[in-house]
């Protein structure tokens, strides 16, 4: 069985910090707190209109659940201002060519935002060279992430010591990854159990 990995990042499982860590985000994730029906079927409403802007893109499929992480599992207005599908604060959407004004607000377009993701997605590509650290990027900001990276002189997300947040998005994103593709397979079981299955150590 292949080891867990977003964007064909292979997640180091050697590690022991990192191991205990995804298998906490799996906990904490787990089927009944993320309302694994529901997801589904957002994922059967959102991936067909999402996976063929991605690839147009050339971004990586597993951004596909960017949306699910940010906006799939409570929805609405960030207390910071963020909203739609991808999450973008007005400015941001603004500047990748999406309207948000008191009469219109293209965040809410799945197909609209998406383009204006992956416009912003393959630019913090274009910074960092990393899908792992791009995610992270996405999630905090690409100056504050550039910030870290200079600060702990390191560049491999998974050794970074960053906020709690951020420290776990890639986590969630691995986690949703794991819960929507196998979530038949792995149903009502155990983290460690989900782990084990995909770094083949059962």
């Amino acid at each position: 069985m292949a080891q867990l990995n977003f964007a064909e990042e292979t997640l180091p499982v050697g590690d022991r910090k990192v191991e205990r860590k995804m298998k906490k985000v799996l906990a904490a994730h787990n089927f009944s707190s993320l309302q694994t029906n529901r997801l589904h079927h957002l994922a059967a409403e959102w991936f067909p209109i999402i996976e063929p802007i991605l690839a147009a893109y050339g971004i990586p499929d597993d951004f596909k659940y960017v949306p699910l992480v940010e906006s799939g599992i409570q929805g609405g207005m960030s207390p910071r201002g963020a909203n739609g599908f991808w999450q973008f604060m007005p400015g941001t959407a603004r500047s990748y060519g999406l309207k948000v004004n008191s009469s219109v607000d293209e965040r809410k377009n799945l197909r609209k935002s998406t383009i204006a993701a992956c416009k912003y997605i393959k630019e913090l590509y274009g910074i960092f060279d990393s899908w792992t650290l791009v995610a992270a990027a996405y999630n905090v900001g690409d100056n504050h992430m550039r910030k870290q990276i200079n600060r702990q002189s390191q560049d491999n997300y998974f050794k970074m010591k960053l906020n709690r947040e951020t420290g776990g998005y890639v986590y969630k994103l691995i986690s949703m990854k794991q819960i929507l593709k196998k979530s038949s397979r792995f149903d009502n079981r155990a983290p460690k159990r989900i782990l084990a299955l995909n770094t083949g150590r059962e």
